[in-house]
C-alpha cells in the first residue's frame, strides 16, 4: 500500500477507480476504510484518492500536537506528489473541517466542495463531546469506548437492531490498525481548536453541504450555518439518519453526491 514522507511523517493514501479526481477525507478515529460502503457508487465515475489522516489507520503518529491546517497541509503535498492540479473534495465531519482548511489555503486545487456532517466552530456542548472523546482512551478499553461513541453516531433506529450494533463493535474491535489514545487526543485538540466561522465566507467554489436530518452530533443547524456563509453553497438533507449516515443511508448520500458532481462538472465544462 503506498506512502509518502510529508512534513514529518508518514502519509498513508490508496487509489481506486478511473476518471476525474476525487478526494476523500474521513472523520475523527476514523481511516481511509470509513469509506468502503460508498467507494462502489464511486469509483465507477471518479478516480477515488482516500487518505489516512496523520496518526489515525497506517499514517504514522507526529510526536507533537497539531492543527487542521496541518492536515490540509498533508493532502496538498500528497495532491501534489501524485501530479494532480485540481481536484473535487469531500470531507465526512473533521474531515469536513480539514475539507474547509483546503479549499481556503489551496483554493486553486478545489474544484468542487462537499462537506458532510460539518461545521464551522464547536459550540459548547460539541466541544465538551469532542474533549471526552479525546480523554476517555485513556479510561476505557476499545470495546467500551465505542459503546460511548456510537450512540452519537447512529439513530435509535439503526442502533435498536442488535445485529446491527454487534457487527459494529465486531468490526471496530478486530480492526488491525486501530487509532492510539494520543492519536485520538491530538485529533480532538486539532478539532476544537479550528475556527472558520470568520473565513470560510472565502470558499469559491461550489459546495454542498449536506447533514442526517436526526444528527445529534452536528445536527443540521451546524450545516445550515454553513450553507448561509458560504457563497455557492447548497444544501442537503438525509432523512431517516444521523451523523453516520454513510453507513446508514450509503445509497442516498451517494445519489446526492454524485447528482451535485455530474451537475457541477456540466457546468464547468469538464
Amino acid at each position: 500500500m503506498p506512502k509518502i514522507q510529508v512534513n514529518g511523517i508518514e502519509l498513508f493514501y490508496n487509489i481506486s477507480g478511473t476518471g476525474q479526481p476525487l478526494l476523500l477525507l474521513a472523520g475523527f478515529a476514523c481511516d481511509h476504510s470509513y469509506w468502503s460502503l460508498i467507494m462502489p457508487h464511486l469509483t465507477k465515475k471518479y478516480q477515488v484518492i482516500r487518505v489516512d489522516n496523520r496518526g489515525i489507520g497506517r499514517s504514522s503518529l507526529p510526536r507533537q500536537p497539531y492543527i487542521i491546517e496541518d492536515l490540509a497541509g498533508d493532502v496538498a503535498t500528497l495532491l501534489e506528489h501524485l501530479q494532480i492540479r485540481e481536484i473535487s473534495v469531500i470531507g465526512h465531519s473533521m474531515g469536513g473541517q480539514i475539507a474547509q482548511a483546503l479549499a481556503l489555503s489551496y483554493s486553486e486545487k478545489v474544484q468542487n466542495l462537499i462537506l458532510l456532517s460539518s461545521w464551522t466552530k464547536a459550540n459548547s456542548i460539541f466541544h465538551t463531546i469532542i474533549e471526552t472523546w479525546g480523554e476517555l482512551p485513556n479510561v476505557l478499553d476499545w470495546q467500551q469506548y465505542q459503546k460511548v461513541i456510537l450512540p452519537w453516531i447512529f439513530t435509535d433506529q439503526f442502533l435498536s437492531s442488535s445485529q446491527a450494533m454487534n457487527q459494529i463493535l465486531k468490526m471496530t474491535v478486530n480492526y488491525p490498525f486501530r487509532p492510539t489514545p494520543k492519536g485520538l487526543l491530538y485529533q480532538s485538540q486539532a478539532i476544537l481548536n479550528s475556527d472558520t466561522s470568520e473565513s470560510v465566507s472565502l470558499i469559491s467554489c461550489p459546495t454542498l453541504v449536506m447533514v442526517g436530518r436526526q444528527d445529534i452530533l452536528t445536527p443540521m443547524a451546524f450545516s445550515q450555518h454553513l450553507v448561509q456563509l458560504i457563497p455557492q453553497a447548497e444544501l442537503g438533507i438525509i432523512d431517516n439518519s444521523g451523523h453516520g449516515f454513510l453507513i446508514e443511508s450509503t445509497h442516498a448520500v451517494a445519489i446526492n453526491i454524485l447528482n451535485f458532481l455530474e451537475n457541477k462538472q456540466r457546468e464547468q465544462g469538464k
